[in-house]
């Protein structure tokens, strides 16, 4: 045999396919839902968010991005920006179905996606190119979600899912491309450096400050250089520049939950004493959300019998990751299910149709007040353990039921 009669084999072996990630996302989505709803709205300034005085903006009409509101915009500074702007509360049922359905959509078609958020999903088209164009593919796609619920969606496909985000905002509005493999940092160079994603306002001040202005300015750098003046961060800046990134798909399963449940020392038909331990565990799951930054779209409870009869049931509700939302639904799926008199053997509670957050989580009045209680609660949970704080009725319960013990 001659050395070496293999190596071409092995090399074609090595050899990694083409990638082909597609990213979609709802333009405007808050908004275009709103529009739907109330036609009128078509073409004018539109603001979702809390009221005019307070809050954040959580989404524009491109007819307001035009004076430069933009989303997480303080309301205040937004209103000064763009006064005749019409403001919605919004209505987060119908966001929550809208994403479901096209959510459906997508489910019944991709062989791998991941759903980012509420209205921003990946699809690795990675090796169909052996039986489709990845690209007709994709905009066949984007048509059945724009027939089917009405709402304009834009996409890029690339070889990875960077340059697939980036490329995605300059399609948009309701637009679409495709960025040819070995065109990445072609296509990045001349765009202002702050369209990376976490390049903020200030990281952006700092880049303008070292002659970066452009994705391609970073390349007059070593990644030495931009390790030295920006820590590990640079090297990693660098690479996303020359369109290099390697983060995955990360599969879409609607199964994915989050749970907790507690089979009791003894069985009990005190149902405030079962009320307090359900809001302790819906306080629980909720936290964990909260830590995974994920928001769940439906909760369901569990109920088991002394005879290991097990009862549970579920409903959708809208996107959420607050205590205050999700116990009161888990307290009525509790008295739906509950049979009066029984004793319990075993409560549970589950969260699921888990999705990212995003600004999706902040929308109504008081948002930044319970979003910031929230962070403050989480803080002292992290610090000192999950029970650490609890609900006042909770407490109650359990030193009631260590006396009786």
């Amino acid at each position: 045999m001659v050395p070496g009669t293999y190596f071409p084999f092995y090399l074609s072996f090595l050899q990694q396919p083409q990638r082909y990630i597609a990213h979609l996302d709802l333009d405007s989505f808050f908004v275009s839902v709103e529009v739907l709803h109330e036609p009128s709205l078509k073409g004018q300034p539109v603001i979702v968010g809390g009221s005019r005085e307070r809050g954040v903006v959580t989404a524009c009409s491109y007819e307001t991005r035009k004076f430069g509101v933009h989303s997480a915009m303080p309301m205040a500074t937004a209103m000064k920006l763009c006064p005749q702007a019409i403001v919605l509360r919004g209505t987060r049922g119908e966001y929550s179905r809208y994403s479901r359905w096209v959510t459906d959509i997508i489910a019944a078609k991709a062989p791998k996606f991941e759903k980012a958020s509420i209205d921003e999903f990946y699809i690795d088209l990675t090796g169909m190119d052996k039986f489709f164009d990845p690209y007709q593919w994709t905009i066949d796609l984007r048509q059945e979600i724009i027939d089917q619920t009405q709402l304009p969606i834009s996409f890029a496909l690339a070889s990875n899912k960077f340059v697939a985000k980036v490329a995605t905002d300059q399609a948009k509005p309701n637009g679409y491309i495709f960025i040819q493999p070995g065109k990445e940092k072609e296509f990045l160079a001349p765009l202002t450096v702050n369209k990376i994603p976490g390049v903020g306002d200030s990281t952006y001040q700092v880049l303008k400050a070292m002659g970066i202005s452009t994705i391609g300015d970073i390349l007059k750098f070593s990644k030495e250089e931009l390790e030295e003046q920006l820590g590990k961060w640079g090297p990693d800046l660098w690479d996303k520049a020359c369109g290099v990134h390697h983060g995955e798909v990360h599969e879409y399963h609607e199964a994915k939950s989050i749970s907790t449940e507690n089979t009791f020392g003894e069985n009990s038909s005190d149902v405030d004493f079962l009320l307090s331990q359900l809001v302790r565990m819906t306080e629980r799951v909720a936290f964990e959300l909260r830590q995974d930054e994920k928001l769940a779209g439906c909760i369901a409870v569990k109920i088991r019998y002394p005879s290991f009869e097990t009862t549970s049931k579920q409903v959708s509700i809208d996107y959420t990751f607050r205590d205050d939302e999700l116990i009161p639904v888990a307290k009525d799926l509790f008295h739906k299910l509950y049979r009066k008199g029984q004793p319990v053997r075993l409560l549970g509670v589950r969260l699921s149709e888990l999705a990212s957050h995003g600004m999706q989580a902040s929308l109504f009045d008081d948002a930044e007040k319970k979003a910031d209680l929230y962070k403050a609660i989480d803080s002292v949970k992290n610090k000192y353990g999950r029970d650490s704080l609890l609900k006042a009725r909770t407490v109650r319960k359990q030193d009631e039921a260590a006396e009786d013990d």
